[in-house]
């Protein structure tokens, strides 16, 4: 080559280098500017402080004494402006003293201990390992949640790992059709692939998602589980494939999160009402013909009224007649449940109870198939434990079969159920620790009920609220909803305890445990109709952090 060529040959490939260098220049700037600017109105809205930090925890002092304590605006990125939920707050103290047994606890409103969670089963468990394990110094911090769903409890999972846990306890389920980023949602919407969900979560969390969410969506009001009254999801639904895949990919994470902290991690499959609590909505199939519809009712019809005369075997077989032509339909599922009930075979019933609970279109309780993923995410990880909730409330009820003895309405618990789920998870928790310590028996309820000043008045009260709850949709719309009612109603009909009594009840308890800020602050809610000065002492000894509100019982901060 001659030396001419060799020069334009150098030339060419530095001309070619340099096109490629700036083409490479441009391209950077094209990406990296935008993000540049992002990150720059991302760190001005920091410094202006608008948007909130959605860490699960802030800093926050304890009389006198460091702490972190619950991030009151955690929930901006899974629920619209103004229907932000939370669970009862709480304050974990930065130094983890010597001898303490920390345990957090994961999951919705049943596991929060909905409707009172003074008394869920976290509190029951609390007051039974305290008695039975005097040496050692239980932490329990209830992170439950209403209307939160796995997509929420794996980021509290992943903010709480830092603390130092000791064991996790997961009893979740209810809400993963029904919770943010769910197909039966009215929080959020969303594509139901988890990369896009959990995308949607990150930019939620930042100041110029919530700044943007903020503008551009209208402020709602939290209405219940009346504003789901049109979110109906079927069970063949192509959707519930992807929610029962998202929760078993939010479990195993949440699990991994706790376990490369060094904590235990006990799932629980989820209790639900059977036998008590009709679905609360039906679909017909799709492909049901006019005919077939005309026929269905017919025959459901001419079995309602069999039943109502008594002629129950000729009920039974006309609803399986119905069901022949369509077995979809949720409540038709219940009454035949009904039906095998009252003709003695209890077996089938069952099956049919659980087949109606997983068509029911308003889908609020956990179903069977989110119940074997509870089972098989227990049994195929290491470190895990299962408590099968499910089961034992079966063995635990008339006939196998979980009703309003154990669970109010669809899924909170009763007394009686939080007790039994708590002797369950204190009996798996005493198989491990130190053989020194375990104890001879395990606490009765009404032990647990006396250290917890869970007195009469407080029954009563939780029943009427239950009462109310029942008197609104959708448990209006269910077949058996008169049921419902009057049996609370026949708990309701004895006589308030005397004041005195009640106020003796709290004392004891408190005089036992003057550290228990729940015990204060129930206390201080009781007194307050009675002697103003004291409820306002007991609600000040209640405060979870130091500069949180006092509020009054109507939620008005006291002056």
């Amino acid at each position: 080559m001659t030396p001419t060529a060799q020069l334009e040959r150098v030339t060419e490939v530095a001309q070619n280098q340099a096109r490629r260098t700036s083409w490479a220049l441009r391209i950077a700037i094209t990406i990296l500017a935008p993000l540049l600017l992002i990150g720059l109105v991302e760190a001005g809205l920091r410094v202006g402080g608008i948007g909130f930090p959605t860490d699960v925890t802030t800093s926050c002092t304890v009389r006198g004494k460091a702490a972190n304590c619950y991030n009151l605006f955690f929930a901006a990125p899974f629920f619209p402006p103004g229907m932000i939920k939370t669970p009862q707050v709480y304050a974990i103290p930065a130094v983890k003293a010597p001898g303490t047994f920390r345990i957090f606890v994961l999951g919705e409103s049943a596991a929060m201990g909905d409707p009172e969670p003074a008394y869920g089963f976290s509190r029951y468990l609390e007051v039974m390992l305290r008695e039975r394990y005097p040496n050692i110094n239980f932490e329990i911090v209830n992170t439950g949640s209403v209307a939160i769903n796995s997509h929420v409890t794996l980021p509290i999972a992943e903010g709480l790992a830092k603390f130092q846990p000791d064991l996790f306890i997961i009893y979740s389920g209810n809400n993963e059709v029904v919770g943010p980023y769910g197909p039966g949602t009215a929080l959020t919407s969303a594509g139901m692939s988890m990369p896009v969900i959990r995308a949607g979560i990150f930019y939620h969390s930042t100041r110029i998602g919530q700044l943007l969410t903020q503008l551009g969506t209208q402020k709602k009001e939290w209405g219940g589980m009346a504003m789901f009254l049109d979110k109906q999801i079927p069970a063949d639904s192509p959707l519930m494939k992807y929610a029962y895949a998202n929760f078993e990919e939010n479990l195993r994470d949440t699990i991994s999160v706790a376990r490369k902290a060094g904590a235990r991690v006990i799932v629980s499959t989820v209790a639900t009402n059977l036998k008590d609590c009709a679905p609360f909505a039906s679909l017909h199939r799709d492909d049901l013909t006019k005919d077939q519809l005309r026929s269905w009712s017919g025959l459901v019809q001419q079995a309602v009224e069999q039943e109502n005369s008594g002629a129950y075997a000729g009920a039974l077989q006309s609803y399986q007649s119905a069901a022949s032509i369509d077995d979809q339909y949720a409540e038709l599922e219940f009454r035949i449940a009904r039906s095998l009930e009252l003709q003695g075979d209890m077996t089938g019933a069952r099956q049919h109870f659980a087949r109606a609970r997983d068509l029911d279109t308003l889908r609020f309780r956990a179903d069977t198939k989110i119940n074997d993923i509870n089972r098989k995410v227990a049994s195929s990880m290491p470190g895990v434990e299962l408590v099968d909730a499910d089961a034992i409330f079966s063995k635990e009820s008339r006939d196998g079969i979980t009703g309003s003895d154990l669970v109010y309405e669809h899924v909170h618990l009763t007394p009686n159920g939080s007790y039994l789920l708590a002797r369950s998870m204190f009996t798996q928790i005493a198989s491990k620790l130190p053989s020194a310590s375990r104890p001879e028996d395990v606490p009765s309820e009404a032990d647990c009920e006396r250290w917890l000043a869970f007195t009469s008045h407080d029954h009563l009260r939780v029943v009427a609220e239950m009462s109310r709850r029942l008197q609104e949709p959708p448990f209006t719309n269910q077949l058996n909803h008169a049921e419902q009612v009057l049996r609370l109603a026949m708990q309701q009909d004895v006589p308030d305890e005397n004041p005195n009594d009640t106020a003796a009840q709290y004392q004891w308890a408190i005089s036992r445990r003057p550290d228990d800020k729940i015990l204060h602050r129930k206390f201080g809610l009781f007194l307050f109709p009675y002697a103003t000065d004291a409820a306002v002492e007991q609600l000040q000894l209640s405060q979870p952090w130091d500069g949180f509100p006092v509020l009054t019982p109507d939620g008005r901060p006291i002056e």
